[in-house]
């Protein structure tokens, strides 16, 4: 067993992406941390998420500090800042996706059981409040991720990079519930 070399992850990232049409998204709700603007960025870079909608005073991946963490994969994604997570998503929603909230909520459903469209844009929250009220009162749908063990939540870049892998994942195997 060895390494791929360039030519051969080129040629394995080409079939993953032909594999994948559905459009992914992310709505940042308030998300301050530079790391973890610069993790989410990398992430989204890595999954073809189209677009980033920005709100409530949500860092840019443009800052500096995120910079160093997402290592110049802000150049592949595109962006627009909203004052209102409500706001981001109506924007969202207009540019045709389904807007799923990633929250802990009495309503919320495993997130590997949401019913969702092929477009869909996930809204995750700030690090330590979550989604702010009229965000979440915007979202089409929330789920959760579930977790076993005795802590509460995640940091909002690792529940970002599980919730478009799910979209991805659900994509290339076929979608659950539907």
């Amino acid at each position: 067993m060895k390494q791929l070399g360039q030519t051969d992850l080129k040629r394995l990232h080409r079939e993953w992406a032909r594999r994948s049409t559905a459009r992914v998204s992310l709505l940042l709700d308030g998300v301050s941390s530079p790391f973890n603007i610069g993790a989410i960025t990398r992430t989204a870079a890595a999954f073809r998420v189209e677009h980033l909608y920005l709100a409530a005073g949500t860092t840019s991946p443009s800052s500096s500090r995120a910079g160093k963490t997402a290592m110049g994969t802000e150049r592949y994604l595109s962006w627009t800042n909203f004052e209102k997570g409500a706001d981001a998503a109506d924007a969202a929603r207009e540019d045709g996706y389904t807007v799923v909230g990633i929250e802990l909520t009495d309503h919320a459903v495993p997130l590997f059981q949401l019913s969702a469209g092929p477009d869909v844009c996930l809204a995750v929250g700030h690090e330590d409040h979550g989604l702010t009220n009229g965000t979440l009162a915007a979202c089409d749908a929330v789920a959760f991720i579930p977790q076993l063990g005795r802590v509460g939540s995640l940091n909002v870049a690792t529940a970002a990079a599980i919730a478009i892998f799910e979209m991805r994942r659900r994509e290339w195997t076929g979608p659950v519930g539907q």
